[in-house]
């Protein structure tokens, strides 16, 4: 698994993701607890929050898909977040690889290595043996 150093757009990402979900955070109710933000190719960038619920949505979902609505396709970097997380990064839960790998599977994911130093990695190094699409 290539592993990829962070840039300062990427802790610009981490603060936008922050900002979005202290926006957003819904103290008691808790329904929007993770911010997110995606950085697109042409220099793009698109923020979120989860929308929780019986059938709650994380914030990688509604983030990439507002990204989509508007009509992005290229995806380089995507981060989700919440202040009282290490280095306030969550890493993506398994939908979310799975969204990622399916959607932009070389898009770059900051997470926590295993010595909790920020790194980015490819989606598709997230979800080894990930189910794929299949054509007959």
């Amino acid at each position: 698994m290539e592993r990829y150093p962070l840039t300062e757009k990427d802790k610009e990402l981490i603060k936008i993701g922050l900002q979005v979900l202290a926006n957003n955070f819904d103290d008691g109710v808790y329904n929007h607890t993770v911010g997110c933000a995606v950085l697109c190719k042409n220099g793009n960038i698109y923020k979120g929050v989860n929308c929780d619920g019986i059938h709650g949505s994380c914030a990688e979902y509604i983030t990439v898909g507002i990204a989509i609505s508007s009509g992005e396709r290229e995806f380089d970097t995507i981060v989700a977040v919440h202040e009282k997380h290490h280095n306030c990064v969550i890493p993506p839960c398994g939908n979310c690889r799975q969204m990622l790998f399916e959607y932009c599977p070389d898009i770059k994911v900051i997470v926590n290595d295993e010595n909790g130093n920020l790194i980015k990695v490819k989606a598709r190094d997230l979800l080894p043996f990930a189910w794929e699409p299949v054509i007959c």
